[in-house]
């Protein structure tokens, strides 16, 4: 039977030494992303008062006037850096959608934090992926904190993926190889109280599914929220539980898994008129991309002979780089 409701679970057991409690939580993971793909996760050990510090930074930063948050404005279409203003980005596009109207959001990124001098950060087939990140001048400690929480958002992300392993049948480390040179990126997306109605069709995140391993997000309590796309075909509001975390899965998990795994659409709706006014909203949202040069094949233990891969054997850089550029509208970048 389909899941009616986002699952919410509590993930501690993985760092426990019952194994039986270990063995039942993978098996329910499992469950989950065959269903849903999508989870609402408590117990994963991260201070709050650090993600308070981002929320905090965040709107001071999105507060700012437009021109100055323009002076660290992304660069080019396959930069993820820097600024992105409201409406620059259709999401849907990566799903072969033909939306004119820009999804009402803007937002702030980074990539990786700790770039070393050394071959695979600096070899010519790492492209853009280690691209500097950009950083404005107000507030002040907005850097510090976005790379103490990219940090900790990369190693929780790394423990997920340990556990993603044991829910697929393969030695706990199976991924590590994969994710240890991520290039993930945090992106944090201001979601502003609208002050007029959107086109027709237009949402504050336009119906996608993520395109790397995993996601990790922070949400808040305010109207116009997550929804999720259900088997049936009915839109699932995703719940808001206080010191958790929503996790899903991605394109790339999915296609590593044969599709075993379900990566799911999913949008932001807009609030409703009567709210609108109480309705602005920050996301905090760490999308964990493994190594450029990460192999995605079928996993062995998601194909036999009544499930052959569907998928040719792909990279995690390459197929990155084609999502982003489709998403992106045709505004001037900088430089």
């Amino acid at each position: 039977m389909a899941l009616e409701a986002v699952p919410i679970l509590d993930i501690s057991p993985y760092w426990s030494d019952d194994k039986a409690n270990r063995r039942a939580l993978a098996a329910e993971v499992d469950r989950i992303c065959r269903e849903i793909g999508f989870m609402v996760i408590g117990g994963h050990g991260i201070d709050p008062d650090l993600v308070a510090e981002v929320e905090s930074v965040s709107r001071t930063f999105f507060d700012l006037p437009l021109p100055e948050k323009m002076r660290i404005a992304r660069p080019a279409p396959d930069i993820l850096r820097g600024y992105q203003p409201f409406k620059a980005e259709v999401l849907s596009r990566s799903r072969g959608g033909n939306a004119a109207a820009g999804d009402l959001n803007e937002s702030l990124m980074i990539g990786p934090v700790d770039v070393l001098d050394t071959p695979y950060y600096t070899a010519s087939a790492a492209g853009k992926h280690f691209a500097a990140n950009l950083w404005p001048e107000r507030p002040a400690g907005l850097q510090d904190v976005y790379e103490r929480y990219y940090r900790v958002m990369d190693s929780l992300a790394i423990d997920l993926m340990r556990l993603f392993a044991l829910a697929l049948d393969l030695p706990e480390p199976y991924f590590d190889s994969s994710v240890d040179r991520s290039i993930s990126r945090l992106r944090v997306r201001n979601y502003p109280a609208p002050d007029v109605p959107p086109e027709p069709g237009q949402l504050r995140a336009s119906a996608h599914s993520d395109y790397g391993s995993l996601t990790i997000l922070k949400t808040e309590d305010a109207p116009g929220g997550l929804q999720v796309l259900g088997k049936d075909g009915d839109w699932l509001d995703v719940p808001h539980r206080p010191g958790s975390f929503v996790v899903n899965i991605g394109d790339m998990l999915a296609r590593w898994t044969n599709d075993r795994w379900v990566s799911t659409l999913h949008r932001v709706v807009n609030p409703p008129l009567d709210l609108a006014a109480l309705s602005r909203r920050q996301s905090i949202v760490f999308f964990q991309n493994p190594n450029y040069d990460a192999v995605v094949s079928c996993l062995p233990s998601c194909t036999d002979a009544a499930h052959p891969p569907k998928y040719p054997t792909t990279t995690s850089g390459g197929h990155l780089r084609e999502k982003f550029v489709a998403t992106q509208q045709a505004i001037a970048y900088a430089g």
